[in-house]
């Protein structure tokens, strides 16, 4: 009877992680391309207005997890704001794009990574962009005009597919299959019309991609996921002997708003480890 009741709490629990791996990302994800959405208003172009237009001096650099362009895809419905930066805690805001490689209009090869599960999933049906596809990416240069060429699957190691290149491209890289981080979802594009300016050249090295993003995970995670679920077991235990002491549903009234605090906490962490 308790092997049962401890499996059938472990189901309730898993159930809970993939409600929130597939819901409350999606919300927070929501909220944060609320905020950059804001950033952008004051300084970037109507994202209506059509491509091209005079040339516009290049921006200045654009701090990791700032907002830093507006990007669509009307094939698949995509209208998200871009942050600057691919790191775990930038992907949860909307796609990222690489530092190191040019601002979507410049010249050579400019890279955006995003998820293709969870956090709004921005890239979710990225592999149903079909070549000639229209991609608009909006910057504080201009809006830009992409068409896409080819959708290639790639192993994380492969880093040329972000590497510099002489035509003019955009570069989406995401995470395939889907729900899995063995391999990387690359979509090509090609500018169209000329390029904007590019920055001055700097003295400053540009960080060295080492993997092409797609799903991402940090380990730095892992401490905290096992001392909050440790905390999630002792006070489950705790409210559970309780209930066999007192009233059970006053034990579980009592205990039921710190315990979903710590189980969200402790799933807070448990998202950060696996690659999503």
């Amino acid at each position: 009877m308790g092997t049962g009741k401890t499996f059938i709490a472990l189901g309730l629990l898993c159930l809970g992680f993939v409600a929130y791996e597939l819901l409350g990302t999606n919300l927070a994800e929501s909220r944060h391309q609320h905020d950059l959405r804001a950033q952008l208003r004051s300084v970037l172009p109507g994202v209506d207005q059509a491509p091209g237009g005079p040339p516009t001096p290049a921006p200045a650099p654009t701090p990791t997890g700032k907002a830093v362009a507006i990007i669509e895809i009307p094939s698949i419905g995509v209208n998200k704001a871009v942050v600057e930066g691919v790191e775990l805690t930038d992907l949860k805001l909307g796609p990222g794009h690489y530092p190191g490689t040019p601002l979507p209009g410049q010249p050579g090869n400019a890279a955006i990574a995003g998820h293709r599960t969870t956090y709004g999933a921005p890239f979710f049906n990225i592999d149903q962009v079909k070549p000639g596809d229209e991609v608009f990416v909006t910057t504080k240069q201009g809006r830009f005009e992409y068409k896409a060429v080819e959708t290639r699957i790639v192993k994380p190691s492969e880093v040329t597919v972000v590497a510099p290149t002489k035509d003019n491209r955009l570069t989406l890289t995401s995470c395939n299959p889907r729900f899995s981080a063995a391999q990387r979802i690359v979509l090509v594009s090609q500018l169209i019309g000329p390029a904007a300016p590019a920055p001055p050249p700097t003295a400053n090295p540009q960080p060295r991609v080492t993997e092409v993003i797609g799903a991402t995970s940090d380990p730095r995670g892992r401490t905290p996921t096992i001392v909050w679920g440790l905390a999630t077991l002792v006070l489950g235990a705790a409210i559970w002997a309780l209930g066999r002491r007192w009233r059970r549903w006053a034990a579980y009234l009592l205990g039921a708003a710190p315990f979903v605090v710590v189980l969200f906490v402790f799933y807070e962490n448990l998202a950060r480890v696996i690659p999503s």
